[in-house]
């Protein structure tokens, strides 16, 4: 007997597979998917590693965590600078004093900060959805050419439909620097997730194409406890009802020329353009010197329970029915919930080791 079935070979079955094994316990890890690294999958194509399910870039400030991750792989030095396209001009991300110069000619940080505080929408309370809380931190400008058509189109929702905690993950910056994100360690597994992942689940048992919701007793039988890291709500049946997830279509395409757009993500973000962004992957390895290039459109896609669910809504309604779910949750003892979907939360790659670690530490200190 297996002491944990884990449902899910993405980040954090995996690693609470290789922390539960390293521990002296015996794993199964089980997926749906005919392979392994959930939606952090990559796979080699002609010396390039594609990331089929969206661009994945590592970047964390947590030491214990970046230790982690570089026990399975060494990452290079790739930093994430995406453009932005509108009305054929580029608009360098995040918000930075590049942008504002793009947008407004200025060239001081005095002066751009003047250009936003004369727009910003003050509300006196705190704002209720996204389109106030975008207008509020940063004008109108900013939000009709970078943040508006762009988020109705990622969310297919309109903004004023929106938490405004989303725009938060915008960073906005004073100073000349492209780089997306702040953290101390940042960067993409030399070898492409997949290798990582391989590594991470060195000498435990996995198998794939594995449906657990359709064999749930035999697979429950095989051990003393499930980790499941699946749909919460497909896990009770969707007894209350189904939770809202945005979800995409990935549109790749092969190009015989080396380079296509010159960056590896540039964003669209004007309506009448029906994909968000566009992906060059050998832009994600500095050096790549392949002959061809791949790029990837990514097309927001109608959410049905048939279909990847990528990003939680994580609006009222949606929150308040995750509540009910997590309640039948807590009363389960022996089934821990763990990841993006089973917490109905949006994690980055760094917060879902951490959950996984804070998990299986626990679980593993009582056993």
């Amino acid at each position: 007997m297996y002491d944990y079935l884990i449902v899910g070979a993405g980040m954090f079955g995996a690693t609470f597979a290789r922390l539960a094994t390293d521990a002296g316990k015996r794993c199964l890890v089980i997926d749906q998917r005919p392979h392994i690294a959930g939606n952090c999958y990559t796979e080699h194509i002609d010396g390039i590693h594609v990331h089929r399910y969206g661009p994945h870039i590592f970047h964390c400030n947590d030491e214990k965590i970046w230790a982690f991750v570089q026990r399975f792989a060494q990452f290079n030095n790739f930093r994430n600078a995406p453009i932005a396209m509108h009305g054929g001009k580029a608009y360098s991300l995040p918000f930075n004093m590049y942008t504002f110069n793009q947008i407004w000619g200025v060239t001081t940080p005095e002066q751009a900060r003047a250009r936003i505080e004369a727009q910003r929408l003050r509300l006196g309370r705190e704002p209720a959805n996204l389109e106030e809380q975008a207008l509020s931190l940063v004008g109108r400008d900013i939000y009709e050419t970078l943040i508006r058509d762009y988020t109705r189109k990622q969310w297919q929702k309109d903004p004023k439909e929106l938490p405004a905690a989303i725009i938060k993950r915008l960073p906005l910056r004073w100073t000349w620097d492209n780089n997306y994100f702040n953290d101390r360690y940042q960067g993409i597994p030399v070898g492409g997730y997949t290798a990582l992942f391989e590594r991470m689940l060195q000498g435990i048992e996995v198998r794939l194409n594995t449906d657990y919701l359709a064999e749930r007793s035999a697979l429950d039988a095989l051990a003393r406890h499930t980790v499941f890291t699946g749909r919460i709500d497909a896990f009770y049946g969707y007894r209350f009802g189904e939770l809202e997830y945005r979800t995409l279509r990935f549109d790749t395409e092969w190009l015989d020329t080396d380079n296509h757009q010159g960056n590896a993500v540039v964003n669209y973000t004007e309506a009448s353009v029906p994909w968000t962004r566009i992906v060059e992957h050998k832009h994600f390895e500095p050096g790549n010197t392949s002959a061809r290039t791949c790029i990837t459109r990514e097309i927001p896609d109608t959410w049905s329970r048939d279909k990847v669910p990528y990003y939680p809504i994580g609006d009222a309604a949606n929150m308040a029915l995750f509540a009910r779910y997590e309640a039948l949750a807590e009363r389960e003892p022996r089934v821990l919930f763990g990841g993006r979907l089973a917490e109905y939360r949006y994690y980055d790659m760094h917060q879902v080791i951490g959950s996984a670690r804070a998990k299986a530490e626990k679980l593993l200190r009582a056993a």
